[in-house]
């Protein structure tokens, strides 16, 4: 379980196939703090720490996790959002994420807003996911507000902080990203699904 407060960026140093699977090794500052088996979320996604040597952790992506989400589109030198689990009894600063991303989508457009930015970004409805405006989205594992929601569509304003310590300085239009919704949301909507 996490927060979608993005504790650091990350660096990949190194990217392995075995089989279906894509080794990926990240360097990052709390390396020295994690243990094998541990949980760290990655752009969102949540995936278990199979290796820690040389100041440096790997991690493994499966078939179904490369295929549902934009780590496999990840090369050597590149930046990644990064998050421990929760701790039990710490705040909950940002909202309840699993790690488990329910689809892509792309960037459509950033806009510059005088002291912040407007980013949006476009998914396919066919999943039958929605936003609702105020709401909780987390795009690349950061926690954030919905600002205007469409059917396929939604906006989410960004802070300079926010700008700073995470990816969304390099996101860009036609960028994709990771988005998981609001799992409050999901099984709101499965229950009025099951009962009409």
């Amino acid at each position: 379980m996490f927060t979608g407060i993005i504790e650091e960026l990350g660096v990949v140093t190194a990217l392995t196939k075995s089989g279906d699977n894509l080794n990926i090794s990240i360097k990052a500052n709390f390396t020295s703090q994690l243990k094998i088996d541990q949980s760290v979320a990655h752009n969102g996604v949540c995936l278990t720490v199979v290796d820690i040597a040389q100041g440096e952790y790997t991690v493994t992506a499966i078939a179904e996790t490369l295929s549902k989400t934009n780590l496999g589109e990840l090369k050597k030198g590149d930046v990644v959002n990064l998050e421990r689990g929760m701790q039990l009894g710490a705040r909950l600063d940002g909202h309840i994420v699993q790690g488990h991303v329910d689809q892509t989508a792309l960037c459509t457009a950033v806009a510059e807003k005088n002291g912040s930015w407007e980013f949006t970004f476009e998914y396919d409805p066919g999943l039958q996911n929605i936003t609702i405006e105020k709401g909780s989205i987390t795009v690349n594992g950061v926690s954030l507000t919905v600002v205007n929601s469409g059917k396929n569509n939604f906006s989410v304003a960004i802070i300079p902080y926010t700008f700073e310590h995470t990816t969304f300085k390099m996101i860009k239009k036609g960028t994709r990203v990771n988005l998981e919704f609001d799992v409050i949301g999901k099984y709101v909507k499965r229950l009025t699904q099951l009962n009409p």
